[in-house]
Protein backbone atom coordinates (compact mmCIF):
# COMPACT_ATOMS: atom_id res chain seq x y z
CA UNK A 1 0.00 0.00 0.00
CA UNK A 2 1.46 3.81 -1.19
CA UNK A 3 1.47 6.65 1.43
CA UNK A 4 -1.63 8.84 1.45
CA UNK A 5 0.32 11.76 1.96
CA UNK A 6 3.90 13.19 0.74
CA UNK A 7 4.72 15.62 3.40
CA UNK A 8 7.12 18.35 2.88
CA UNK A 9 9.98 19.54 5.40
CA UNK A 10 8.13 22.27 6.53
CA UNK A 11 5.58 20.05 8.25
CA UNK A 12 5.19 19.98 11.81
CA UNK A 13 3.51 16.94 11.83
CA UNK A 14 4.47 14.27 9.37
CA UNK A 15 1.59 11.71 8.23
CA UNK A 16 1.99 8.48 5.90
CA UNK A 17 0.16 5.15 5.50
CA UNK A 18 2.66 2.10 5.13
CA UNK A 19 1.30 -1.45 4.82
CA UNK A 20 -1.92 -0.51 6.68
CA UNK A 21 -0.61 1.50 9.33
CA UNK A 22 -0.50 5.04 9.85
CA UNK A 23 2.20 7.19 11.08
CA UNK A 24 2.48 10.40 12.64
CA UNK A 25 5.69 12.17 13.39
CA UNK A 26 6.14 14.94 15.71
CA UNK A 27 8.24 17.39 13.16
CA UNK A 28 9.67 20.36 15.49
CA UNK A 29 13.06 18.21 16.68
CA UNK A 30 14.67 21.66 17.31
CA UNK A 31 11.83 22.33 19.75
CA UNK A 32 11.85 18.75 21.31
CA UNK A 33 8.59 18.80 19.21
CA UNK A 34 6.83 20.50 21.33
CA UNK A 35 3.15 20.73 20.20
CA UNK A 36 1.50 23.62 18.97
CA UNK A 37 -2.32 24.72 18.18
CA UNK A 38 -1.68 23.91 14.61
CA UNK A 39 0.00 20.48 15.51
CA UNK A 40 -2.82 19.55 17.65
CA UNK A 41 -5.31 20.47 15.28
CA UNK A 42 -2.63 17.94 12.31
CA UNK A 43 -2.52 15.11 14.34
CA UNK A 44 -6.39 15.35 15.26
CA UNK A 45 -7.17 15.85 11.18
CA UNK A 46 -5.47 12.60 10.39
CA UNK A 47 -6.63 10.28 13.57
CA UNK A 48 -9.65 11.26 12.84
CA UNK A 49 -9.76 10.25 8.82
CA UNK A 50 -7.79 7.29 9.63
CA UNK A 51 -10.14 6.49 12.21
CA UNK A 52 -12.81 6.31 9.01
CA UNK A 53 -10.59 4.72 6.69
CA UNK A 54 -10.93 0.61 6.70
CA UNK A 55 -7.46 0.34 5.17
CA UNK A 56 -5.77 1.69 8.00
CA UNK A 57 -5.23 -0.80 10.86
CA UNK A 58 -3.66 0.67 13.70
CA UNK A 59 -1.42 3.89 14.00
CA UNK A 60 2.04 4.63 15.35
CA UNK A 61 3.11 8.22 16.74
CA UNK A 62 6.72 9.15 17.11
CA UNK A 63 8.95 11.83 17.18
CA UNK A 64 11.80 13.14 14.96
CA UNK A 65 15.52 13.25 15.85
CA UNK A 66 16.95 11.09 19.01
CA UNK A 67 16.15 13.93 21.35
CA UNK A 68 12.44 13.26 22.56
CA UNK A 69 9.35 12.30 21.31
CA UNK A 70 7.53 15.18 23.12
CA UNK A 71 8.61 17.88 25.54
CA UNK A 72 5.61 19.06 26.49
CA UNK A 73 3.18 21.87 24.92
CA UNK A 74 4.97 24.87 23.20
CA UNK A 75 4.23 27.34 26.50
CA UNK A 76 6.21 30.15 25.90
CA UNK A 77 4.16 31.36 22.99
CA UNK A 78 1.03 30.43 25.50
CA UNK A 79 2.76 33.09 28.06
CA UNK A 80 3.77 35.53 24.79
CA UNK A 81 -0.42 34.76 23.93
CA UNK A 82 -1.61 35.79 27.35
CA UNK A 83 1.08 38.69 27.66
CA UNK A 84 -0.49 40.15 24.85
CA UNK A 85 -4.33 39.78 25.70
CA UNK A 86 -4.94 37.34 23.55
CA UNK A 87 -6.43 34.08 23.77
CA UNK A 88 -4.74 31.51 22.36
CA UNK A 89 -4.03 29.43 25.62
CA UNK A 90 -7.93 28.73 26.03
CA UNK A 91 -8.22 27.15 22.82
CA UNK A 92 -4.90 25.52 23.12
CA UNK A 93 -5.73 23.73 25.99
CA UNK A 94 -9.29 22.92 24.70
CA UNK A 95 -8.30 21.61 21.36
CA UNK A 96 -5.00 19.66 23.22
CA UNK A 97 -7.51 17.87 25.89
CA UNK A 98 -9.78 16.88 23.01
CA UNK A 99 -6.92 15.36 21.61
CA UNK A 100 -6.07 13.20 24.18
CA UNK A 101 -9.59 11.95 25.15
CA UNK A 102 -9.75 10.70 21.13
CA UNK A 103 -6.52 9.07 21.88
CA UNK A 104 -7.69 7.53 24.66
CA UNK A 105 -11.19 6.41 23.32
CA UNK A 106 -9.45 5.46 19.80
CA UNK A 107 -11.03 2.86 18.53
CA UNK A 108 -7.90 1.24 16.33
CA UNK A 109 -4.46 0.03 18.19
CA UNK A 110 -2.29 3.34 18.66
CA UNK A 111 1.25 2.71 19.32
CA UNK A 112 3.63 5.21 20.62
CA UNK A 113 7.50 5.40 20.70
CA UNK A 114 8.46 7.38 24.06
CA UNK A 115 12.40 7.18 23.00
CA UNK A 116 14.11 10.45 24.76
CA UNK A 117 12.41 13.02 26.78
CA UNK A 118 8.52 12.80 27.02
CA UNK A 119 7.32 15.22 29.41
CA UNK A 120 3.61 17.25 29.98
CA UNK A 121 2.14 17.37 26.48
CA UNK A 122 4.52 14.79 25.31
CA UNK A 123 3.13 12.15 28.38
CA UNK A 124 -0.90 13.44 27.35
CA UNK A 125 -0.68 11.96 23.82
CA UNK A 126 0.96 8.78 25.05
CA UNK A 127 -0.88 8.04 28.16
CA UNK A 128 -3.88 7.16 25.45
CA UNK A 129 -2.62 4.79 23.79
CA UNK A 130 -2.34 0.88 23.81
CA UNK A 131 1.53 0.20 23.69
CA UNK A 132 3.73 3.02 25.17
CA UNK A 133 7.20 1.90 24.36
CA UNK A 134 10.12 3.11 26.41
CA UNK A 135 13.87 2.76 25.53
CA UNK A 136 16.97 3.39 27.09
CA UNK A 137 17.08 6.77 26.70
CA UNK A 138 13.62 7.61 27.57
CA UNK A 139 12.94 10.48 30.39
CA UNK A 140 9.35 10.30 31.25
CA UNK A 141 7.84 13.15 33.25
CA UNK A 142 5.19 15.53 33.95
CA UNK A 143 7.46 18.74 35.16
CA UNK A 144 4.47 21.60 35.57
CA UNK A 145 5.04 22.13 39.24
CA UNK A 146 8.72 23.63 38.07
CA UNK A 147 6.98 26.36 36.02
CA UNK A 148 3.95 27.04 38.55
CA UNK A 149 1.89 24.90 36.84
CA UNK A 150 -0.24 21.84 37.25
CA UNK A 151 0.17 18.47 35.69
CA UNK A 152 -2.81 18.29 32.81
CA UNK A 153 -3.83 16.61 29.94
CA UNK A 154 -5.67 13.64 31.63
CA UNK A 155 -2.64 13.71 34.36
CA UNK A 156 -5.32 14.20 36.93
CA UNK A 157 -6.30 10.89 35.57
CA UNK A 158 -3.43 8.74 34.66
CA UNK A 159 -1.13 10.18 37.79
CA UNK A 160 -3.70 8.73 40.92
CA UNK A 161 -3.99 5.11 39.04
CA UNK A 162 -0.31 5.11 39.51
CA UNK A 163 0.27 2.23 42.05
CA UNK A 164 0.18 3.82 45.52
CA UNK A 165 1.24 7.40 46.25
CA UNK A 166 4.06 7.21 43.34
CA UNK A 167 1.66 8.93 40.86
CA UNK A 168 1.16 11.99 43.63
CA UNK A 169 5.09 12.15 44.19
CA UNK A 170 5.35 12.37 40.56
CA UNK A 171 2.66 15.21 40.00
CA UNK A 172 4.11 16.96 43.32
CA UNK A 173 7.84 16.69 42.42
CA UNK A 174 7.73 16.87 39.05
CA UNK A 175 10.70 14.73 38.60
CA UNK A 176 11.58 12.62 35.46
CA UNK A 177 11.86 8.10 35.47
CA UNK A 178 13.35 6.38 33.52
CA UNK A 179 12.82 3.20 31.53
CA UNK A 180 12.81 0.49 34.50
CA UNK A 181 10.40 3.42 36.61
CA UNK A 182 8.09 3.70 34.03
CA UNK A 183 7.10 0.12 33.36
CA UNK A 184 6.94 -0.12 37.03
CA UNK A 185 4.36 2.51 37.71
CA UNK A 186 2.67 1.90 34.75
CA UNK A 187 2.97 4.60 32.34
CA UNK A 188 5.28 2.55 29.86
CA UNK A 189 3.75 -1.42 28.85
CA UNK A 190 6.99 -2.15 26.74
CA UNK A 191 10.78 -1.74 26.64
CA UNK A 192 12.55 -1.84 23.72
CA UNK A 193 16.41 -1.44 23.17
CA UNK A 194 16.86 2.34 20.76
CA UNK A 195 19.34 0.29 18.37
CA UNK A 196 15.86 -1.88 17.86
CA UNK A 197 13.36 0.57 16.89
CA UNK A 198 14.98 0.01 12.97
CA UNK A 199 13.87 -3.66 13.25
CA UNK A 200 10.94 -2.51 14.87
CA UNK A 201 9.96 -0.42 11.67
CA UNK A 202 10.72 -2.68 9.61
CA UNK A 203 8.60 -5.78 11.24
CA UNK A 204 6.05 -3.05 10.98
CA UNK A 205 6.63 -2.59 7.16
CA UNK A 206 6.20 -6.78 6.84
CA UNK A 207 3.37 -7.01 8.96
CA UNK A 208 0.69 -9.45 8.22
CA UNK A 209 -2.11 -8.85 9.75
CA UNK A 210 -5.01 -10.67 10.86
CA UNK A 211 -8.66 -10.45 12.82
CA UNK A 212 -6.60 -8.67 15.48
CA UNK A 213 -4.36 -6.18 14.53
CA UNK A 214 -3.19 -5.11 18.47
CA UNK A 215 -2.17 -8.79 19.08
CA UNK A 216 0.03 -8.43 15.97
CA UNK A 217 1.27 -5.65 16.82
CA UNK A 218 2.07 -7.02 20.57
CA UNK A 219 3.24 -9.99 19.30
CA UNK A 220 6.03 -8.18 16.74
CA UNK A 221 7.15 -6.25 20.32
CA UNK A 222 7.25 -9.43 21.92
CA UNK A 223 9.95 -10.33 19.80
CA UNK A 224 12.25 -7.57 20.11
CA UNK A 225 11.89 -6.35 23.63
CA UNK A 226 10.22 -7.10 27.02
CA UNK A 227 7.27 -5.77 29.58
CA UNK A 228 9.35 -5.89 32.56
CA UNK A 229 12.96 -4.50 33.65
CA UNK A 230 14.41 -5.40 36.82
CA UNK A 231 15.64 -3.01 39.41
CA UNK A 232 13.21 0.11 39.43
CA UNK A 233 14.26 2.51 41.87
CA UNK A 234 10.73 3.62 42.94
CA UNK A 235 10.17 0.17 43.68
CA UNK A 236 12.61 0.38 46.12
CA UNK A 237 11.40 3.29 47.69
CA UNK A 238 7.40 2.56 47.31
CA UNK A 239 6.70 2.26 51.27
CA UNK A 240 8.66 5.30 51.96
CA UNK A 241 6.57 7.23 49.35
CA UNK A 242 3.38 5.80 50.35
CA UNK A 243 3.96 7.21 53.17
CA UNK A 244 5.31 10.69 52.85
CA UNK A 245 2.96 11.28 49.81
CA UNK A 246 -0.47 9.88 51.60
CA UNK A 247 -0.16 12.68 54.63
CA UNK A 248 -3.03 15.63 54.67
CA UNK A 249 -1.43 18.05 52.64
CA UNK A 250 1.79 19.74 51.62
CA UNK A 251 3.37 21.67 54.65
CA UNK A 252 3.20 18.17 56.47
CA UNK A 253 4.58 16.36 53.78
CA UNK A 254 8.15 18.97 53.55
CA UNK A 255 7.95 18.89 57.12
CA UNK A 256 7.86 15.17 57.83
CA UNK A 257 10.40 14.46 55.14
CA UNK A 258 12.85 16.79 56.70
CA UNK A 259 12.14 15.06 60.28
CA UNK A 260 11.33 11.28 59.82
CA UNK A 261 13.91 8.66 59.02
CA UNK A 262 12.45 5.40 57.42
CA UNK A 263 14.98 2.70 56.63
CA UNK A 264 17.79 3.92 54.76
CA UNK A 265 16.03 6.72 52.74
CA UNK A 266 17.18 9.45 54.70
CA UNK A 267 19.09 11.43 52.14
CA UNK A 268 16.50 10.86 49.23
CA UNK A 269 13.81 12.04 51.63
CA UNK A 270 15.85 15.50 52.13
CA UNK A 271 16.68 16.04 48.58
CA UNK A 272 13.40 15.20 48.20
CA UNK A 273 12.07 18.18 50.67
CA UNK A 274 14.96 20.09 49.13
CA UNK A 275 13.38 19.96 45.95
CA UNK A 276 9.63 20.66 46.85
CA UNK A 277 11.05 24.07 48.30
CA UNK A 278 12.19 24.71 44.65
CA UNK A 279 8.58 24.06 43.26
CA UNK A 280 5.82 26.94 43.44
CA UNK A 281 4.04 25.92 46.72
CA UNK A 282 0.40 27.20 45.39
CA UNK A 283 1.53 24.64 41.96
CA UNK A 284 1.94 21.68 44.39
CA UNK A 285 -0.76 22.36 46.75
CA UNK A 286 -3.35 22.78 43.85
CA UNK A 287 -1.65 19.37 42.52
CA UNK A 288 -1.94 17.56 45.27
CA UNK A 289 -5.74 18.35 45.98
CA UNK A 290 -6.46 17.91 42.08
CA UNK A 291 -5.08 14.64 42.11
CA UNK A 292 -6.47 13.11 44.94
CA UNK A 293 -9.61 14.51 43.27
CA UNK A 294 -8.86 13.10 39.93
CA UNK A 295 -8.15 9.17 41.96
CA UNK A 296 -12.42 9.19 41.80
CA UNK A 297 -13.51 10.70 38.93
CA UNK A 298 -14.29 9.51 34.85
CA UNK A 299 -11.65 10.60 32.09
CA UNK A 300 -14.02 13.37 30.84
CA UNK A 301 -14.43 14.66 34.45
CA UNK A 302 -10.96 15.07 35.15
CA UNK A 303 -10.24 17.01 31.38
CA UNK A 304 -13.45 19.21 32.79
CA UNK A 305 -11.70 19.90 36.12
CA UNK A 306 -8.37 20.67 34.07
CA UNK A 307 -10.01 23.27 32.05
CA UNK A 308 -12.05 24.43 34.99
CA UNK A 309 -8.36 25.22 36.82
CA UNK A 310 -6.73 26.18 33.33
CA UNK A 311 -9.79 29.05 33.16
CA UNK A 312 -8.53 30.44 35.97
CA UNK A 313 -4.49 29.86 36.12
CA UNK A 314 -2.75 32.06 33.72
CA UNK A 315 -4.31 35.03 35.75
CA UNK A 316 -4.07 33.73 39.17
CA UNK A 317 -1.58 30.90 38.88
CA UNK A 318 2.06 31.16 39.45
CA UNK A 319 1.85 30.36 35.63
CA UNK A 320 3.47 33.57 33.74
CA UNK A 321 6.30 33.90 37.13
CA UNK A 322 7.45 30.33 36.06
CA UNK A 323 7.83 30.93 32.57
CA UNK A 324 9.33 34.19 32.72
CA UNK A 325 11.80 33.05 35.02
CA UNK A 326 12.95 29.62 33.68
CA UNK A 327 12.60 30.09 29.87
CA UNK A 328 11.91 33.97 28.79
CA UNK A 329 14.46 35.62 31.17
CA UNK A 330 16.37 32.65 32.55
CA UNK A 331 17.36 33.56 35.70
CA UNK A 332 16.07 30.95 37.35
CA UNK A 333 14.64 32.92 40.20
CA UNK A 334 11.09 32.34 40.10
CA UNK A 335 9.26 34.65 43.10
CA UNK A 336 6.20 32.51 43.56
CA UNK A 337 3.31 34.22 45.16
CA UNK A 338 2.95 32.96 47.63
CA UNK A 339 6.79 32.54 48.53
CA UNK A 340 6.65 29.43 50.54
CA UNK A 341 3.88 26.66 51.74
CA UNK A 342 3.47 28.49 55.04
CA UNK A 343 2.24 31.19 53.74
CA UNK A 344 -0.44 29.90 51.26
CA UNK A 345 -3.99 29.66 52.84
CA UNK A 346 -6.36 26.40 52.18
CA UNK A 347 -8.79 28.90 51.15
CA UNK A 348 -6.70 29.82 47.91
CA UNK A 349 -6.22 26.40 47.06
CA UNK A 350 -9.95 25.76 46.90
CA UNK A 351 -11.00 29.00 45.24
CA UNK A 352 -9.64 27.05 41.98
CA UNK A 353 -12.07 24.38 42.54
CA UNK A 354 -15.25 26.37 42.94
CA UNK A 355 -17.81 25.83 40.57
CA UNK A 356 -17.00 22.98 39.28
Amino acid sequence: MTAHASPSATDHVLAEVRNHIGHLTLNRPAGLNALTLEMVRSLQRHLHRWSQDAQVHAVVLRGEGPKGFCAGGDIRSLHDSHKAGERLHHEFFEEEYALDLCLHRYRKPLLVLMDGFCLGGGMGLAQGCDLRVVTERSRLGMPEVGIGYFPDVGGSYFLPRVPGELGIYLGVSGVQIKAPDALYCGLANWYLDSDKLQALDQGLDKLQFGDHPLKDLQSLLASLGSQTLGDAPLARLRPVIDHFFALPDMPSIVEQLRAVAIGDSRSWALETADLLETRSPLAMAVTLELLRRGRHLALEDCFAMELHLDSQWFDHGDIIEGVRALIVDKDKQPHWNPPTLAGLSQQRVDQFFEGL
